[in-house]
């Protein structure tokens, strides 16, 4: 996705996003290994699509051993 840097982003049934309402530095330390800006984790996440945006209403990071290195 373009964007500017480390941005929070989901992908729902094959389509990107950028995230509102949570962002990356929420969720851990998101330059180490298994972080955002490093790592496509899961999670579980609910909310809405608006705007071309996902606003979030929950998000939940899965466990680590369903990441994957980027």
């Amino acid at each position: 996705m373009p964007g500017t840097g480390c941005d929070l982003a989901v992908r729902i049934d094959g389509q990107d996003y950028f995230v509102v309402d949570t962002g990356i530095d929420d969720h851990g330390d998101a330059h180490a290994n298994e972080g955002l800006c490093n790592a496509v984790r899961k999670a579980r996440v609910s909310g809405e699509v608006r705007d071309g945006k996902f606003v979030a209403a929950t998000f939940d990071l899965l466990p680590q051993d369903r990441l994957r290195q980027v």
